[in-house]
Protein backbone atom coordinates (compact mmCIF):
# COMPACT_ATOMS: atom_id res chain seq x y z
CA UNK A 1 0.00 0.00 0.00
CA UNK A 2 0.98 3.40 -1.11
CA UNK A 3 2.49 5.79 2.00
CA UNK A 4 1.44 8.80 -0.17
CA UNK A 5 -2.18 8.08 -1.04
CA UNK A 6 -4.26 10.67 0.12
CA UNK A 7 -7.48 11.21 1.43
CA UNK A 8 -10.56 12.25 -1.53
CA UNK A 9 -11.70 15.65 -1.41
CA UNK A 10 -14.55 17.04 0.67
CA UNK A 11 -18.24 16.82 0.38
CA UNK A 12 -20.77 19.27 2.02
CA UNK A 13 -21.39 17.24 5.02
CA UNK A 14 -19.71 14.77 4.66
CA UNK A 15 -15.77 14.34 5.82
CA UNK A 16 -14.90 11.69 3.42
CA UNK A 17 -16.91 10.50 0.06
CA UNK A 18 -19.01 7.46 -0.01
CA UNK A 19 -16.73 5.08 -2.04
CA UNK A 20 -14.25 5.59 0.60
CA UNK A 21 -14.10 2.57 3.55
CA UNK A 22 -14.27 5.64 6.32
CA UNK A 23 -16.19 3.10 8.51
CA UNK A 24 -13.72 0.64 8.30
CA UNK A 25 -12.03 -0.07 11.19
CA UNK A 26 -8.19 -0.19 11.92
CA UNK A 27 -6.78 -3.60 11.46
CA UNK A 28 -4.74 -4.44 14.19
CA UNK A 29 -1.98 -6.97 12.79
CA UNK A 30 0.10 -8.12 15.48
CA UNK A 31 -0.52 -9.17 18.92
CA UNK A 32 3.11 -9.07 19.99
CA UNK A 33 4.36 -5.44 20.04
CA UNK A 34 8.38 -5.42 18.63
CA UNK A 35 10.57 -2.86 19.96
CA UNK A 36 12.19 -2.04 16.57
CA UNK A 37 8.52 -1.74 15.00
CA UNK A 38 7.34 1.27 17.73
CA UNK A 39 10.97 2.94 17.54
CA UNK A 40 9.73 3.75 14.15
CA UNK A 41 7.65 6.49 15.85
CA UNK A 42 9.97 8.92 17.36
CA UNK A 43 7.90 10.26 20.59
CA UNK A 44 8.00 5.94 21.37
CA UNK A 45 11.41 5.99 20.68
CA UNK A 46 12.57 8.95 22.52
CA UNK A 47 11.32 6.59 25.75
CA UNK A 48 13.92 4.96 27.66
CA UNK A 49 13.44 0.94 26.87
CA UNK A 50 11.79 -0.13 30.37
CA UNK A 51 9.31 2.62 30.03
CA UNK A 52 8.19 1.79 26.29
CA UNK A 53 8.63 -2.04 27.00
CA UNK A 54 5.82 -0.87 29.93
CA UNK A 55 3.46 0.23 27.04
CA UNK A 56 3.54 -3.12 25.27
CA UNK A 57 0.60 -4.81 26.96
CA UNK A 58 -1.56 -1.94 25.26
CA UNK A 59 0.26 -1.00 22.36
CA UNK A 60 -1.42 -2.35 19.46
CA UNK A 61 -0.37 -2.53 15.70
CA UNK A 62 -2.78 -0.93 13.26
CA UNK A 63 -2.91 -0.78 9.31
CA UNK A 64 -4.24 2.70 8.99
CA UNK A 65 -5.93 3.43 5.73
CA UNK A 66 -6.25 6.50 3.59
CA UNK A 67 -9.28 8.13 4.14
CA UNK A 68 -10.15 6.51 7.75
CA UNK A 69 -12.05 8.87 10.46
CA UNK A 70 -9.80 8.05 13.49
CA UNK A 71 -12.03 10.90 15.52
CA UNK A 72 -14.33 13.02 15.19
CA UNK A 73 -14.51 16.73 16.54
CA UNK A 74 -16.59 16.81 20.17
CA UNK A 75 -16.55 13.20 20.51
CA UNK A 76 -14.44 10.97 23.31
CA UNK A 77 -11.30 10.24 22.28
CA UNK A 78 -10.82 6.49 23.23
CA UNK A 79 -7.44 5.58 21.52
CA UNK A 80 -4.32 7.78 20.93
CA UNK A 81 -2.20 7.40 17.55
CA UNK A 82 1.25 7.14 17.51
CA UNK A 83 1.70 6.81 13.38
CA UNK A 84 4.75 4.98 11.94
CA UNK A 85 4.39 5.22 8.18
CA UNK A 86 0.81 6.84 8.05
CA UNK A 87 0.17 10.43 7.96
CA UNK A 88 -2.67 12.09 9.96
CA UNK A 89 -4.52 15.28 9.13
CA UNK A 90 -6.38 17.05 12.00
CA UNK A 91 -8.89 19.22 10.51
CA UNK A 92 -11.55 21.36 11.74
CA UNK A 93 -14.70 21.03 9.44
CA UNK A 94 -17.56 23.57 9.61
CA UNK A 95 -21.54 23.12 10.15
CA UNK A 96 -21.56 23.49 6.33
CA UNK A 97 -19.10 20.81 5.23
CA UNK A 98 -16.02 23.34 4.95
CA UNK A 99 -12.52 21.79 6.06
CA UNK A 100 -9.50 23.51 6.91
CA UNK A 101 -6.34 21.51 7.94
CA UNK A 102 -4.82 22.69 11.17
CA UNK A 103 -2.04 20.23 11.66
CA UNK A 104 -0.65 17.14 10.35
CA UNK A 105 0.78 14.29 12.34
CA UNK A 106 3.50 11.63 10.93
CA UNK A 107 5.61 9.04 12.73
CA UNK A 108 7.21 12.34 14.78
CA UNK A 109 4.73 12.58 17.06
CA UNK A 110 0.81 11.25 18.14
CA UNK A 111 -2.73 12.43 17.67
CA UNK A 112 -5.52 12.31 20.12
CA UNK A 113 -3.48 12.28 22.95
CA UNK A 114 -6.65 13.23 25.43
CA UNK A 115 -4.66 13.36 29.41
CA UNK A 116 -8.07 14.56 31.30
CA UNK A 117 -11.34 11.80 31.92
CA UNK A 118 -13.44 12.66 29.93
CA UNK A 119 -12.00 15.17 27.65
CA UNK A 120 -13.44 15.61 23.91
CA UNK A 121 -11.34 15.93 20.87
CA UNK A 122 -11.03 19.55 19.59
CA UNK A 123 -10.50 18.39 15.94
CA UNK A 124 -11.26 15.27 13.37
CA UNK A 125 -8.66 13.53 12.76
CA UNK A 126 -8.21 11.60 9.41
CA UNK A 127 -5.63 9.19 7.72
CA UNK A 128 -4.62 11.13 4.80
CA UNK A 129 -1.30 8.96 3.27
CA UNK A 130 -2.06 4.79 4.45
CA UNK A 131 0.25 2.98 6.55
CA UNK A 132 0.69 1.86 10.05
CA UNK A 133 0.85 3.13 13.76
CA UNK A 134 0.23 2.08 16.98
CA UNK A 135 -2.46 2.94 18.58
CA UNK A 136 -3.00 3.06 22.67
CA UNK A 137 -6.07 3.57 24.94
CA UNK A 138 -6.45 7.13 26.29
CA UNK A 139 -6.98 5.59 29.76
CA UNK A 140 -3.53 3.24 29.57
CA UNK A 141 -2.32 6.78 28.51
CA UNK A 142 -3.41 8.85 31.03
CA UNK A 143 -2.32 5.92 33.53
CA UNK A 144 1.48 5.56 32.61
CA UNK A 145 1.36 9.65 32.49
CA UNK A 146 0.12 9.82 35.79
CA UNK A 147 3.12 7.25 37.14
CA UNK A 148 5.74 10.26 36.23
CA UNK A 149 9.02 9.66 34.20
CA UNK A 150 9.78 10.32 31.11
CA UNK A 151 6.59 10.34 28.68
CA UNK A 152 4.84 13.58 30.38
CA UNK A 153 7.74 15.49 29.49
CA UNK A 154 7.90 14.01 26.29
CA UNK A 155 3.85 14.68 25.53
CA UNK A 156 4.22 18.25 27.08
CA UNK A 157 7.50 19.04 24.50
CA UNK A 158 5.55 17.20 21.91
CA UNK A 159 2.73 19.58 22.48
CA UNK A 160 4.53 22.57 22.22
CA UNK A 161 6.18 21.87 19.56
CA UNK A 162 2.66 20.95 17.80
CA UNK A 163 0.90 24.10 18.79
CA UNK A 164 4.14 25.26 17.18
CA UNK A 165 3.28 23.78 14.06
CA UNK A 166 -0.48 25.47 14.45
CA UNK A 167 0.74 29.25 14.71
CA UNK A 168 2.69 28.43 11.56
CA UNK A 169 -0.48 27.37 9.58
CA UNK A 170 -2.42 29.72 11.31
CA UNK A 171 -0.13 32.71 10.47
CA UNK A 172 0.93 31.36 6.92
CA UNK A 173 -2.81 31.11 6.31
CA UNK A 174 -2.90 35.26 6.85
CA UNK A 175 -0.06 36.42 5.67
CA UNK A 176 1.18 34.18 2.26
CA UNK A 177 0.52 34.31 -0.82
CA UNK A 178 -0.87 30.84 -2.67
CA UNK A 179 2.25 29.45 -4.10
CA UNK A 180 4.19 30.15 -0.67
CA UNK A 181 0.81 28.52 1.18
CA UNK A 182 0.85 25.43 -1.55
CA UNK A 183 5.05 25.19 -0.71
CA UNK A 184 4.83 24.93 2.62
CA UNK A 185 2.11 22.07 2.39
CA UNK A 186 3.92 20.42 0.17
CA UNK A 187 7.20 20.77 2.49
CA UNK A 188 5.11 19.55 5.39
CA UNK A 189 4.37 16.38 3.91
CA UNK A 190 7.75 15.51 2.51
CA UNK A 191 8.86 16.07 6.19
CA UNK A 192 6.61 12.65 7.28
CA UNK A 193 7.14 10.85 3.77
CA UNK A 194 9.65 8.46 2.96
CA UNK A 195 9.50 9.81 -1.01
CA UNK A 196 9.58 13.03 -2.58
CA UNK A 197 6.28 11.71 -4.98
CA UNK A 198 2.75 12.42 -3.54
CA UNK A 199 -0.21 11.08 -4.47
CA UNK A 200 -2.63 13.88 -4.00
CA UNK A 201 -5.41 15.94 -6.30
CA UNK A 202 -5.83 19.74 -6.50
CA UNK A 203 -9.01 19.90 -5.43
CA UNK A 204 -8.01 18.02 -1.92
CA UNK A 205 -5.17 20.29 -1.99
CA UNK A 206 -7.60 23.48 -1.99
CA UNK A 207 -10.43 21.92 0.58
CA UNK A 208 -6.74 21.94 2.91
CA UNK A 209 -5.99 25.20 2.30
CA UNK A 210 -9.31 26.80 2.05
CA UNK A 211 -9.05 28.24 -1.40
CA UNK A 212 -10.34 28.08 -4.89
CA UNK A 213 -9.13 24.94 -7.02
CA UNK A 214 -8.36 27.50 -9.25
CA UNK A 215 -5.69 28.93 -7.57
CA UNK A 216 -4.36 25.54 -7.01
CA UNK A 217 -3.58 25.02 -10.60
CA UNK A 218 -2.35 28.49 -11.12
CA UNK A 219 0.01 27.70 -8.06
CA UNK A 220 0.66 24.20 -9.27
CA UNK A 221 1.47 25.76 -12.90
CA UNK A 222 4.15 28.64 -11.29
CA UNK A 223 5.93 26.04 -9.12
CA UNK A 224 6.41 23.77 -12.39
CA UNK A 225 7.38 26.39 -14.38
CA UNK A 226 10.39 27.58 -12.53
CA UNK A 227 11.43 23.94 -12.41
CA UNK A 228 10.36 23.43 -8.57
CA UNK A 229 7.97 19.94 -8.85
CA UNK A 230 6.63 18.34 -11.53
CA UNK A 231 2.48 18.15 -11.76
CA UNK A 232 0.50 15.53 -13.15
CA UNK A 233 -2.89 14.14 -12.88
CA UNK A 234 -3.36 13.44 -8.95
CA UNK A 235 0.39 13.23 -8.92
CA UNK A 236 3.43 16.07 -7.45
CA UNK A 237 6.72 15.07 -7.68
CA UNK A 238 8.96 17.91 -5.74
CA UNK A 239 12.28 18.37 -8.18
CA UNK A 240 13.99 21.28 -6.33
CA UNK A 241 13.43 21.01 -2.39
CA UNK A 242 15.63 23.66 -1.27
CA UNK A 243 14.31 26.20 -3.56
CA UNK A 244 10.67 25.04 -2.59
CA UNK A 245 11.92 25.52 1.10
CA UNK A 246 13.09 29.27 -0.55
CA UNK A 247 10.21 29.71 -2.40
CA UNK A 248 7.77 29.37 1.44
CA UNK A 249 10.27 32.05 3.11
CA UNK A 250 9.67 32.97 6.57
CA UNK A 251 5.92 31.16 6.29
CA UNK A 252 7.76 27.74 6.51
CA UNK A 253 11.56 27.97 7.70
CA UNK A 254 10.89 30.02 11.07
CA UNK A 255 8.47 27.40 12.48
CA UNK A 256 10.06 24.93 11.33
CA UNK A 257 13.20 25.71 13.21
CA UNK A 258 11.37 25.84 16.19
CA UNK A 259 9.42 22.73 15.97
CA UNK A 260 12.50 20.83 14.93
CA UNK A 261 13.92 22.05 18.08
CA UNK A 262 11.20 20.88 20.32
CA UNK A 263 11.39 17.92 18.80
CA UNK A 264 15.10 17.52 19.89
CA UNK A 265 14.07 18.23 23.28
CA UNK A 266 12.00 15.83 23.19
CA UNK A 267 14.61 13.39 22.37
CA UNK A 268 16.22 14.41 25.45
CA UNK A 269 13.94 13.64 27.52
Amino acid sequence: MSHTQLIAPVQKNQLLPRAMPAAGREIKLASRVSLSSAQQNELLAALPRAALESLFEDLELVELPFGKELYAYGNNLEYSYFPTTAIISLLYVMEDGATTEIAVVGHEGVAGASLLAGERAMCTAVVQSAGYGYRLKTQSLRDAFNQGGALPQLLMRYTNALFAQMAQNAVGGRHSSIEQKLCRWLLDRLDRSPSNELKVTQELISIMLGVRRESITAAAGKLQEEGLIHYRRGNITVLDRAGLECYAGECYKVAKTEYDRLLRDVSRC
